[in-house]
């Protein structure tokens, strides 16, 4: 007991924090830097972009399932030799994924860099944890934040660029000198804890799998739905109804079983409970609004992808660049009320943002992710922090592997809700636009001709002028409706941001940079 009350890593713990977030950095940016190359891989393996999603989908299938067993794992294993494992195989199935000959090949490798891959957000985490002492874990999770936020926002800008000017499998070859860095960094620095070298016996077999079909069905919903049309497809009625049952039945056994898997009794925790609505609500809006900005752009605006890419690099600089000024201030204000301001000020900027116009410049574009970021700047820190305040250190392996969950399902769910949001309210606003489209109506019957006059001097015929002439209404009415669907996507996070930021009060009253208690 005393060595656990005494026990400090022997190496510098910045040295640990650095090198443990550049391999959760890796990790995380793998997750977003493969969207924008679908394309290019498609075309390259002879696949349909719908088959070449599978890539997508089998990463996020695998990762999720892992996540939350994580913990389990380390204790099993061995924390940081789980967390090598891990370094390793995610290098060596990157490398797999380089190579990959056919569709078949690179879905099966990412399957298993998802695998690999899922183990080290939450050690880093919990190796972070462990690493600082509670007044020091605010300005570590400072560096985490560089991962876990600004990874998957600069993922699709750098997937772009080499994709545009290099090759598709060089999104993969880069992960290898970051993981063999890593590995033998990892190896040197970090050492486990005694209260986690305990090992644990057993194979919780039941909650394995309820886990693996619950969250790997979820996963495959989220990541498909859309494409297949959600619940009009049997495909998506099935894997729905898998997650359901696997996902209830897998809550009921890990409370029920003697030495479950997963250790829900964390979330009796009232700090770390709360924490983890407020950091999914975090990660919902910014997964969401991520996609939603360079979905706009590409679809709406014409931009290409590293293009719309660009508009996101800057909120992420931003966000690197605040973060430390925000650490000055936690010491001073109760964190509670921080994590309050942070949703209040991320709500009011999606209400800026969802006053979009069909001229929008790319300045605009950029100036409303910038001020996303800004509120996403008191948020994820001072979450991070304040859910593990209380949270005794022996659960910490256990706590790091649910919250990093709940924030990846909550991201996913983010996405596909904001995708098929834009499908929907597009169509609805459609519908709503055209019943202006009266030929009886001046207005319409002036543009139409006005539009008609406009291709005549064009050289086009007089038949064919007045048919362009209404198509090219139609296709305005169109963007219209598109532009009014992603400012209701904006509005709709806007109101979660507001609903969400009272939730924040109900944290005990502690600032970060004090010890618990501490007003």
């Amino acid at each position: 007991m005393s060595d656990s009350a005494t026990w400090r890593p022997k190496a510098n713990p910045w040295s640990i924090a650095i090198v443990v977030t550049l391999a959760a950095f890796m990790e995380v940016l793998d997750t977003t830097i493969v969207n924008v190359a679908l394309p290019h891989i498609a075309g390259s393996l002879s696949a349909s972009n719908d088959e070449a999603t599978w890539t997508l989908t089998s990463y996020l299938v695998a990762n999720g399932i892992v996540l939350p067993i994580s913990g389990w794992l380390g204790r099993v294993i061995g924390r940081k030799r789980y967390f090598l494992i891990c370094i390793a195989m995610f290098t060596v199935c990157s490398f797999l994924c380089g190579i990959a000959d056919n569709l078949y090949e690179l879905i099966l490798f990412r399957l298993l860099q998802g695998f690999f891959g899922g183990g080290l957000q939450p050690n880093q985490q919990s190796i972070i944890l462990d690493t600082f002492e509670p007044a020091k874990r605010g300005a570590a999770f400072a560096v985490t934040a560089i991962a876990t936020v600004v990874a998957p926002i600069l993922g699709p800008t750098l997937g772009g660029l080499i994709t545009d000017n290099f090759s598709w499998r060089w999104i993969f070859f880069i992960n290898i000198p970051v993981g063999i860095f890593t590995f033998f960094a990892v190896t040197a620095l970090v050492e486990d804890p005694p209260w986690v070298n305990r090992g644990q016996k057993g194979l919780d077999f039941i909650g394995i799998s309820l886990i693996a079909i619950g969250l790997g069905s979820l996963q495959v919903v989220m990541d498909r739905g859309e494409d297949l049309d959600w619940f009009t497809s049997p495909f998506i009625q099935l894997f729905t109804c898998l997650a359901a049952v696997g996902i209830v039945t897998a809550v009921v056994w890990l409370l029920w079983a003697r030495k479950p898997v997963v250790d829900l009794r964390v979330l009796r925790n009232r700090n770390f409970a709360v924490g983890c609505v407020t950091l999914a609500s975090t990660f919902g809006i910014l997964y969401s609004s991520a996609v939603v900005i360079p979905q706009f752009a590409q679809t709406v605006l014409g931009y290409t992808a590293t293009l719309a890419g660009y508009i996101l690099s800057p909120g992420a600089l931003l966000l690197i660049v605040l973060i430390p000024i925000m650490q000055r201030i936690l010491p001073l204000v109760q964190t509670r009320f921080v994590i309050t301001f942070g949703f209040l000020a991320l709500g009011t900027a999606l209400v800026f943002s969802s006053d979009l116009v069909p001229g929008i410049n790319f300045g605009r574009l950029v100036l409303i992710r910038m001020a996303q970021s800004a509120g996403l700047v008191f948020l994820f820190v001072p979450i991070s922090t304040i859910a593990f305040s209380t949270l005794p250190k022996e659960m910490n392996g256990d706590g790091a592997a649910l919250i990093t969950m709940f924030r990846n399902i909550a991201g996913s769910i983010g996405i596909s809700l904001a995708t098929s949001a834009a499908t929907e309210r597009t169509q609805i606003h459609t519908a709503h636009l055209v019943t202006h489209l009266d030929p009886l109506s001046p207005g319409y019957n002036y543009t139409v001709a006005q539009n008609t006059q406009g291709l005549l001097g064009l050289g086009h015929s007089a038949a064919e002028a007045a048919r362009m002439a209404v198509s090219m209404l139609y296709a305005t009415l169109h963007t219209q409706a598109e532009i009014l669907a992603y400012s209701d996507i904006f509005s709709y996070c806007a109101i979660i941001s507001f609903v969400v930021a009272p939730v924040a009060l109900l944290f005990t009253s502690i600032k970060t940079g004090a010890k618990p208690g501490g007003h």
